[in-house]
């Protein structure tokens, strides 16, 4: 039977370094944020809903929603967050169960979700285990300006998760009925270490 391992964890702490490793043991990763970027794409219908909450402010002229300018709105306002959670989720919901549910029928031995709002989109209940990922602070934000985003950026993001969410996250994993079984893994270690300890949690086909 196929396992179902959630992913999830802290902007910046390295969660799509940790579903290529467990891709590389023989999982199938579905990532939550491609999915997410395929139902904003042009035409899709949460756009016209998009416009009208927030404005043609984060649309381009070609009527491409301009993802930089959306999140410079919604990560500086909860309430504009929890907006665009609700116009964007029920669509990319049903993506993930489609998705999760292909890779079943293809006998693989697990399947990665990576999902950075996993637990609070009421995923969790879908895995077998979750996986939460996280480091210091000054890890996170090395890792977001080696991908070109700026500090100021990078802390409004963070700060948008809220304090110690890697506890808050297992914490409410623990009173799901039944409760999901979590690995929590610090990746601000060196890297060998970080993939030996990821490479000997990772399910085997006959597991």
């Amino acid at each position: 039977m196929t396992r179902v391992i959630g992913l999830t964890g802290p902007i910046g702490c390295g969660k799509t370094t940790v579903a290529g490793w467990l891709a590389g043991r023989g999982g199938i990763v579905v990532d939550a944020d491609a999915l997410a970027r395929r139902a904003t794409d042009r035409g899709q219908p949460a756009l016209p809903e998009i416009r009208a909450r927030f404005g043609g402010g984060v649309f381009d002229a070609e009527g491409n929603l301009d993802r930089a300018a959306l999140a410079r709105v919604v990560f500086t306002d909860q309430r504009a967050l929890a907006d665009l959670e609700a116009i964007v989720h029920p669509a990319v919901h049903a993506m993930i169960l489609a998705e999760v549910e292909a890779v079943r029928g293809t006998g693989a031995p697990f399947v990665v979700l990576e999902a950075i709002k996993l637990v609070e989109a009421g995923l969790g209940a879908l895995c077998d285990e979750v996986w939460i990922v996280e480091c210091g602070r000054e890890t996170q934000l090395a890792r977001l300006a080696g991908r070109g985003m700026a500090r100021d950026d990078a802390e409004r993001r963070i700060r948008a998760q809220g304090p110690r969410l890697a506890d808050r996250l297992a914490a409410r994993l623990a009173r799901e009925q039944p409760p999901v079984p979590v690995h929590r893994l610090r990746t601000d270690g060196a890297q060998d270490e970080v993939r030996r300890r990821v490479e000997s949690l990772a399910p085997t086909a006959a597991g």
